[in-house]
C-alpha cells in the first residue's frame, strides 16, 4: 500500500463520522500523489501527511445566551486551529444550524492550502457554531456573539489566530464579537477581519471574494484562448460572494442570469439587476420572490435548478456539495465551458471529475475564492501599520494576488505533468509552501 493510501485509510477510520472532512482530505491527497511519490521515503519518515491532516488544536465549547423571552438557550462553539506553519491561524466563523466539528475541520483543512496560495503569511483555521442568526433580534444576536467571544477570546489574538466572517457572520456579528473581545482583553488590535470601516475594517473587503473569483476566472479563460467578455454566467447563491461576483462579471462584460437562495432561484434573461439584488438581500434581508416581484423579466422557481440554465460559465457561490454529478452532466450538455468555485467545495468529487474529463475548465475554491481571505490578510496589514488604503489600492492588490494564484496553480500542474488540472495545481502549489515551512520548523 502506498503512503497516500495508508494515510487515507487511517484518516477515514479515525474520522468516519465526518464526511465533508474526509471528502476534502481525499481530494487533496489524491491530487498530491505526484509530489508525495517523489518524496515518499522522507515524507513517510517524518509522518508529514499524518501531521498535515491532524489539526494542531481543536476547541469545542458551550455557548449559553438568553433570548428575548428570558429563556436560556445553549449552542455549541468550535474553533479548529489547523496549521500555523506559515503564519497565525486565519479563517472565518460560520453560524449555521448545520455546523459540526466535521464541517469546521473540512473548512480549516481547505483554508491551510487556500491561505498558502495567497502568498501572504497566514496559516489555516476555521470556527463557528450551530447558532442560526436568521429570525433572531439584534439583541439576541448580540447576546450570542458576546457569549461566544467570552470563550473564544482566550484562544485568539492578532499574532495567534485571526477569525473573520463566513456564512451567518456578517458586519453585525463581527462588530458584536470585536466589542466583546476588546472589553475582555483590553487591547485594540486586528484580531478579527471583516470589521466596519470606522474601527479598522478594509475597503473592498465586502466585494473581495466575488471580485477575486472573477479576476481568477478572467485570467483562466484568457490563458486558455478565451475571454470573459460576452459570456453568459449561471451563479448560485445570493449572499456576499454571489452578489459581488455578479457585479464584477457585469463590469468585465459578462452577463450573470441566475441567483439562488435556500428556497428557490431566479432566472433573469436580461441579466441580474445587482442594485435590486442588494436591496432585497442586503437591506431588506428578504427572499428572492421580492426580486421577481420587482423585476418583470425575472422568473422565480422554487427549489433547485440554477444549473439547468444554458450558460458559458458556472459560478457556484452558495455552499458545499451544491453541484452534483447530474448537474455537471447538464452543464456539459448545455455547452458550459468553465466552472469556477466561489463557495468552499461546492462541487462533489464525482462532478469535478466529470467536468474535467469533458474538457470543462475547472477552478477549485481554494484558488478561485481566495480573494476574501487575501483581502482579510490585507486588512491585518493595515491594522498593524495603523493605516487605511484606498478602495483602488486594495482592489489592485487583490487582482494581482488572484492572477498570481492562477499562474502558480498553472505552473505547478505543468511541472508535475498534469497541465490544465487546476485542482492538482492549486493543491500542489499550496502544499509545497506549507511543507517547506513545516520541514524548516522541525517535528512540531
Amino acid at each position: 500500500m502506498s503512503y497516500v493510501d495508508d494515510v487515507l485509510a487511517r484518516v477515514k477510520a479515525k474520522n468516519a463520522s465526518e464526511p465533508e472532512f474526509l471528502q476534502a482530505v481525499d481530494e487533496v491527497l489524491n491530487s498530491l500523489r505526484p509530489v508525495i511519490e517523489a518524496n515518499e521515503e522522507k515524507f513517510k519518515r517524518d509522518a508529514l501527511l499524518e501531521r498535515i491532516t491532524e489539526p494542531e488544536r481543536q476547541l469545542k465549547f458551550r455557548v449559553p445566551w438568553v433570548d428575548d423571552k428570558g429563556q436560556v438557550q445553549v449552542n455549541t462553539g468550535y474553533r479548529v486551529q489547523f496549521n500555523s506553519a506559515i503564519g497565525p491561524y486565519k479563517g472565518g466563523i460560520r453560524l449555521h444550524p448545520s455546523v459540526n466539528i466535521g464541517i469546521i475541520k473540512f473548512l480549516g483543512f481547505e483554508q491551510v492550502f487556500k491561505n498558502s496560495l495567497t502568498g501572504l503569511p497566514i496559516g489555516g483555521g476555521k470556527g463557528g457554531s450551530d447558532f442560526d442568526p436568521k429570525g433572531k433580534s439584534d439583541r439576541e444576536v448580540m447576546a450570542f456573539c458576546q457569549s461566544f467571544m467570552t470563550e473564544l477570546c482566550k484562544h485568539i489574538g492578532a499574532d495567534t489566530d485571526v477569525p473573520a466572517g463566513d456564512i451567518g457572520t456578517g458586519a453585525r456579528e463581527i462588530g458584536y464579537m470585536y466589542g466583546q473581545y476588546k472589553r475582555i482583553r483590553n487591547v485594540y488590535e486586528g484580531v478579527l477581519t471583516g470589521k466596519g470601516l470606522s474601527y479598522g475594517g478594509s475597503l473592498a473587503r465586502t466585494e473581495a471574494t466575488g471580485y477575486g473569483l472573477l479576476y481568477f476566472t478572467e485570467e483562466m479563460l484568457k490563458c486558455n484562448g478565451s475571454d470573459i467578455k460576452g459570456k453568459i454566467c449561471a451563479v448560485s447563491g445570493a449572499g456576499n460572494v454571489a452578489i459581488y461576483a455578479c457585479e464584477k462579471a457585469i463590469q468585465l462584460g459578462a452577463k450573470p442570469v441566475t441567483v439562488s437562495d435556500s428556497t428557490g432561484w431566479i432566472y433573469d434573461p436580461e441579466g441580474i439587476d445587482v442594485a435590486l439584488l442588494k436591496e432585497v438581500k442586503e437591506v431588506k434581508r428578504a427572499r428572492l420572490t421580492e426580486y421577481a416581484a420587482a423585476r418583470p423579466s425575472a422568473q422565480y422557481h422554487e427549489g433547485k435548478g440554477v444549473w439547468t440554465v444554458k450558460c458559458d460559465v458556472a459560478l457556484p457561490c452558495a455552499t458545499q456539495n451544491e453541484l452534483n454529478l447530474d448537474d455537471a452532466k447538464t452543464l456539459v450538455a448545455n455547452g458550459c465551458k468553465c466552472v469556477a468555485e466561489g463557495a468552499n467545495m461546492p462541487t462533489t468529487l464525482e462532478a469535478t471529475k466529470y467536468l474535467q474529463e469533458n474538457g470543462v475548465l475547472f477552478a477549485p475554491g481554494k484558488a478561485s475564492n481566495a480573494g476574501g481571505v487575501a483581502t482579510s490578510a490585507l486588512e491585518m496589514s493595515q491594522n498593524s501599520e495603523r493605516l487605511s488604503w484606498t478602495f483602488e489600492e486594495v482592489d489592485s492588490k487583490l487582482k494581482n494576488i488572484m492572477v498570481n494564484i492562477f499562474h502558480n496553480a498553472d505552473d505547478a500542474a505543468k511541472r508535475y505533468g498534469v497541465a490544465g488540472d487546476y485542482v492538482a495545481g492549486a493543491n500542489i502549489a499550496g502544499f509545497e509552501k506549507v511543507v517547506d515551512a513545516m520541514n524548516a520548523q522541525g517535528i512540531v
